[in-house]
């Protein structure tokens, strides 16, 4: 865990990071019924303090601590310091999940559990990329197949899906793949 925090919060002070909300969640949020939503990978808080600003009861859930420290300390943000790899959802507890430029298989099954019924996913992260895009593959544990994060939810009744090409704050095209679902 240590070695991931530390390479967390090396990325996060190297790489230009977005600061706005998301357009995903941005253009989705209407769906979501105001309550309480957890921000998982939230980094610096970007989708958290939008989410806050909504009335959102917001879990801000990241490794890094540097990340964290950037998030505003709020009554509307519990900040939650810990190993994605470890931590476990709890089932039936949100009214929206915001998972956005993050992939983590073993919380697929938890996200669909912690939906409360008429609760909200919104997902959006990277796609294996082959041809002329850089999105690194060393890695693939991290990317997403095509169609994978469709078929991940299934069960959720789908809103919006996409896979598109988009282009990164360092100019370089990517591949990604959105979601926004709906428990019944």
């Amino acid at each position: 865990m240590l070695e991931d925090k530390q390479r967390w919060n090396e990325r996060y002070l190297d790489n230009p990071m977005p600061q706005e909300v998301s357009p995903l969640v941005a253009k989705y949020i209407s769906h979501a019924k105001v309550g309480q939503a957890i921000d998982i990978a939230c980094g610096t808080g970007r989708n958290t303090h939008y989410l806050a600003d909504l009335g959102f009861m917001v879990d801000a859930v990241d490794i890094s601590d540097y990340a964290l420290g950037k998030v505003k300390k709020s009554a509307m943000i519990n900040k939650i310091d810990t190993d994605l790899d470890k931590y476990n959802l709890t089932p039936n507890q949100y009214d929206l999940i915001v998972n956005v430029n993050y992939l983590n298989r073993r919380l697929v099954s938890q996200m669909k559990d912690a939906l409360k019924s008429g609760g909200v996913l919104m997902f959006e992260t990277f796609i294996v990329a082959h041809g002329d895009f850089n999105m690194p593959t060393t890695n693939l544990d991290y990317l997403l197949r095509k169609n994978e994060l469709l078929h991940s939810f299934i069960g959720l009744d789908v809103i919006y899906y996409e896979e598109r090409v988009d282009t990164n704050l360092r100019g370089e095209k990517i591949k990604v793949a959105s979601l926004v679902a709906k428990k019944a």
